[in-house]
């Protein structure tokens, strides 16, 4: 049962094998906070944060909620 292929987790074919939607979400979420922080690197923000690692942290995990909305239009199961 635990490699069937259910509707409620959804799969990406990336050269013809499954990937999965979450580990995808993820990675973009981590990209937008690594491009997030360079930003407020050069604006001279980032010095100035209270507790940079759990900011950047919340902010991956943030993007990463909604590049899964703006995909799969409803929340993880």
């Amino acid at each position: 049962m635990g490699c069937a292929r259910d509707p409620l987790a959804p799969s990406i074919v990336v050269f013809g094998s499954y990937f999965p939607a979450w580990l995808l979400c993820a990675g973009l979420g981590i990209v937008t906070t690594v491009v997030a922080r360079l930003i407020l690197v050069h604006a001279g923000i980032d010095e100035h944060l209270p507790a940079p690692l759990l900011v950047y942290l919340s902010l991956a995990l943030t993007t990463s909620i909604v590049y899964w909305y703006l995909a799969f239009g409803g929340a993880p199961h």
